[in-house]
């Protein structure tokens, strides 16, 4: 591991904080995004304004199954031509054209018969609260998020000239509107206290803290990765990480980078740190939090 390419941010729970690198820098959130598309479901079900349980009108599975990558529906990241084009600098494929080519072959299962990651089903749980909010989702984040902790600098990217901000070199070849379900962006420290805002219950009710942590388990150990179990709940990757013990947050990558959000129980009262690495292996950024969860 390399000093130059990680940059971190650790809060415990006594308040106390470190960072490595420089955790004031901008990074993209990647997937760590579908973490607080989950907050905001469960804030607008919360207050009566989305159904978690029913089925949605016109379709087969419910905002439950997308959130927790169940509804059977495909992913992208499987598309040829996508890889293609993002390599490309192409601008982003209109949302229809992405979602006929992702389901040119059908669903993969019925829904809730199964598991299957889907950046889709998170393109289809942004639109749905989008629609019962009568907000856009940077407004959503905003709201409910954001000024509750105080948070500075995180956005929604929707260009390239606010991914030129970020800190990596490779981003300014890259449209953010390639992620379908939108990439937050933001600064480790950040992204540390956005989580820890979550498991604190300083955004969600308790009740909603334990929906988004009801897990489904999905195995264990992962090659090139610090995992020794692994389960999904809303929004969030639950398990078990060698070292630290229990885990809880989301990792994310993309053609550039990756990150690690994660909450650690077991570590003293819970600690929680963010770590954001330069290439695309996510496995960097997972054993850089384990590590720094554990250092003094």
């Amino acid at each position: 591991m390399q000093a130059a390419t990680i940059h971190s941010f650790r809060i415990s729970a006594n308040g106390s904080r470190a960072s490595r690198g420089n955790a004031s820098l901008l990074f993209p959130y990647w997937s760590f995004t579908k973490t607080v598309i989950a907050i905001c479901a469960l804030k607008l079900y919360e207050s009566g304004k989305v159904d978690l349980d029913g089925r949605i009108s016109g379709e087969r599975y419910t905002l439950r199954q997308l959130l927790s990558h169940t509804a059977g529906l495909p992913d992208y990241s499987s598309l040829a031509d996508y890889h293609r084009a993002v390599a490309a600098d192409e601008t982003p494929w209109p949302r229809d054209r992405l979602l006929d080519a992702a389901l040119a072959n059908g669903f993969l299962f019925a829904p809730g018969q199964g598991w299957s990651y889907s950046n889709v089903g998170y393109m289809l749980a942004r639109e749905l609260i989008e629609a019962a909010s009568g907000l856009s989702l940077a407004a959503l984040v905003e709201e409910i998020v954001s000024r509750p902790l105080g948070l500075k600098s995180v956005e929604l990217a929707t260009s390239r000239e606010q991914f030129w901000r970020i800190h990596w070199q490779g981003a300014e070849g890259y449209h953010p509107g390639w992620v379908y379900h939108g990439c937050l962006m933001g600064t480790a420290e950040d992204a540390a206290l956005l989580l820890r805002g979550l498991v604190t219950g300083a955004l969600l009710s308790e009740p909603m803290v334990r929906e988004m942590r009801r897990s489904l388990p999905l195995g264990g150990a992962l090659e090139g990765r610090p995992w020794t179990a692994c389960g999904y709940g809303l929004g969030l990757m639950i398990g078990r990480i060698g070292g630290p013990g229990r885990a809880i947050g989301h990792s994310g990558g993309g053609p550039f980078s990756s990150n690690a959000v994660y909450h650690f129980p077991d570590v003293g009262h819970g600690v929680t740190v963010a770590s954001f690495g330069e290439g695309q292996a996510e496995g960097l950024a997972e054993f850089e939090v384990a590590d720094f969860a554990l250092s003094s």
